[in-house]
């Protein structure tokens, strides 16, 4: 009996296939980008509004400065 699935599972992947890898590798790249920043948007906002709420996260004041000053700065 010749299982045609199991042997595509060995084979590599098509020459083709390279650049659409690429571009997911690309897009979990700016996708984990755009949640460092979402986070860090989110500290400065809490930091502003409810400073009491930062302990309660577990973070220190100097560390939340840190992480806010690797906002962009037209956003600090």
């Amino acid at each position: 009996m010749n299982n045609s699935f199991a042997s595509m599972q060995h084979r590599a992947a098509p020459v083709g296939w390279a650049p659409l890898r690429r571009l997911a590798t690309l897009r979990s790249m700016i996708a984990a980008f755009r949640e460092q920043a979402r986070f860090r948007w989110d500290l400065k906002r809490i930091s502003e509004t409810n400073p009491h709420l930062i302990d309660d996260i577990g973070l220190t004041r100097r560390q939340v400065e840190e992480e806010i000053a690797k906002l962009p700065f037209w956003q600090r």
